[in-house]
């Protein structure tokens, strides 16, 4: 014997299939949208509405525009950093050889005092 509810295999929220039942849907306007690797994204807007004159390519992820013959260029992304590397931008070499000698000399003084350093 079966036991289950009686709406089995409809969802919650399930309404009439069709667009007969949903009514029209808003007139759209379709936008084509080119990035620099040449790929085509189409985009609908309502018909009235503002339209963004740039969009991501869904497929790489680039800037796209609406004119076909010049695409936006990829954007410049600037290489990772190290810690040290802008440390470097802030010293000359002098004055990281100063900061060294003062370390060492604090750091031996202690050494010399009996401090435990780990």
């Amino acid at each position: 014997m079966a036991v289950g509810s009686a709406i089995r295999g409809s969802r919650v929220g399930a309404g009439p299939m069709g667009e007969a039942e949903r009514g029209d849907s808003a007139p759209r306007h379709h936008v084509t949208y080119y990035c620099a690797r040449g790929h085509e994204t189409h985009q609908a807007f309502a018909m009235g509405a503002d339209y963004p004159q740039e969009w991501d390519c869904p497929r790489c992820g680039l800037p796209a525009n609406t004119d076909a013959e010049n695409p936006p260029p990829p954007p410049h992304i600037l290489p990772y950093k190290t810690h040290l590397a802008y440390v470097k931008e802030r010293r000359t070499p002098a004055e990281a050889k100063v900061i060294l000698t003062e370390a060492l000399a604090d750091l031996r003084a202690r050494r010399k005092a009996g401090e435990a350093i780990y």
